[in-house]
């Protein structure tokens, strides 16, 4: 492991906001009398949240809160490489993967763009002082390399061009309507294209044999078989095919919504519903099932719309409300 000191310039003093302080005193209570120590990372990752890095005045703050050795809380953030031991850009420090399976699928060429838009070396910072970046070790996103961290989100699936388009949104601001995780059309680390394998719902339910699923079925006559009734709308689909959904030739007022905030729906995605004139909420909330077939017959992964449950998803949002993956996509 490689030496990490504490910067040589370092701030006069730190201090907590009275909000971070109040959450601190929490994090301690939830330990027992002379275990305030377990709460060290906790204080440490928090000062670091409220200054962008931790400082040798944060350090002692920590170790007088939890009343340990100063030399102790100094051994944990000098241990741990998520703690910034020297100042990073402000808006964002940009943390590279550069283990072997990036290292294959494009890494260095995420270096590239690193040191060509921030600053040929890693932790300088840019000339505005806003980016910064480094090279680290596994993410523990292989299946999606290449990748890169910012704050507590990884960017997955990248090529150049795509981190040269994030690194641009967190300069201006706007890092927040990036949506983290992979930047094509998968869902999280599941296959590029869709499941090639265990795609028969019904034989995975029974030990991944068709044949006993078949088996298992009731079996019923067929003079006495009542056809099942058709899904709402879906009379005047063609078998497979659903039902066109309503769609707008533009946005409303020309400004979409980001459907970026369902689950389930990435950029391309958002462009393949875009083409079909899908661009707000509440057009995805008011879908039936020959529509969610429709819809579904055009996007390569099929069966996603009710696995990820898009309507009602689209239902919460169209309504202002919120989900929780909507929460952790706009950075909450």
């Amino acid at each position: 492991m490689s030496v990490r000191r504490v910067a040589e310039v370092q701030p006069a003093s730190f201090a907590f906001t009275s909000e971070n302080l109040d959450w601190a005193k929490k994090q301690i209570g939830k330990y027992p009398a002379g275990r305030q120590a377990s709460a060290v990372i906790s204080l440490l990752w928090r000062a670091q949240e409220q200054e962008g890095w931790v400082s040798e005045p944060a350090i002692s703050v920590v170790a007088d809160l939890l009343g340990m050795p100063k030399i102790r809380v100094l051994e944990v953030a000098t241990f741990y490489t998520q703690f910034m031991l020297q100042p990073v850009g402000s808006k964002a420090h940009v943390q590279v993967c550069g283990t072997t399976p990036c290292m294959l699928r494009g890494a260095e060429d995420l270096k590239k763009v690193c040191r060509n838009r921030i600053n040929r070396d890693p932790f300088a910072l840019n000339s505005e002082g806003t980016l910064s970046w480094e090279e680290v070790e596994c993410q523990g996103a292989c299946v999606n390399a290449p990748m890169v961290m910012i704050g507590k989100d990884t960017y997955e699936d990248l090529t150049p061009e795509r981190l040269e388009e994030i690194i641009d949104a967190f300069e201006a601001g706007k890092g927040k309507s990036i949506t983290p995780g992979p930047q094509i059309d998968r869902q999280f680390a599941a296959p590029i294209g869709g499941a090639t394998t265990l795609t028969d719902e019904a034989a995975i339910m029974h030990g991944g044999s068709a044949q006993a699923a078949a088996a298992e079925a009731p079996a019923v006559p067929e003079a006495k078989a009542a056809p099942e009734p058709a899904p709402a709308g879906a009379d005047d689909a063609a078998p497979g095919e659903g039902t066109q959904p309503e769609g707008l030739k533009e946005a409303r007022g020309g400004k979409a919504d980001d459907l970026k905030r369902i689950s389930g729906v990435g950029p391309k995605i958002e462009g393949v519903l875009n083409e079909l004139g899908i661009f707000h909420f509440d057009q995805i909330a008011g879908w039936n099932a020959a529509e969610v077939a429709w819809v579904d017959e055009r996007l390569k992964f099929k069966g996603r719309i009710a696995r990820e449950d898009w309507i009602g998803q689209a239902k919460i949002l169209a309504d202002g409300g919120e989900t929780e993956f909507s929460k952790r996509a706009d950075g909450k």
